[in-house]
């Protein structure tokens, strides 16, 4: 019994994208870096959702930058990047759609 169902979670991985992975790994470590700097400015609800809309509007070269922050706090060009992310189209129209403050 144990056999069949090794078998089948290794097939339900080999089916698995790795970039796919390693994108949504680098996306959820910039996540804990932007929320933290986005709660400064409001309480947690919506920061999570702001912090979902920024990086929904980053580029994945951007997410890796800002998961490189991952265990420290987020200097100076860290929040001034998050800060740009903020300012774009994409993220004030995610901001807007859920009742978030826009980014001035």
């Amino acid at each position: 019994m144990l056999r069949p169902a090794l078998i089948l979670a290794t097939l339900a991985l080999a089916g698995c994208d790795p970039q796919a992975l390693a994108d949504k790994t680098t996306r959820n470590i910039a996540h804990g870096v932007v929320m933290p700097v986005v709660s400064r400015d409001m309480p947690a609800g919506p920061a999570g959702q702001a912090t979902d809309c920024i990086l929904n509007a980053a580029s994945m070269p951007e997410i890796r930058a800002l998961a490189r922050d991952t265990g420290v706090e987020a200097g100076s060009l860290t929040r001034e990047n998050i800060r740009n992310i903020a300012l774009r189209p994409a993220a004030q129209s995610c901001f807007a759609a859920h009742n978030i403050p826009q980014v001035r």
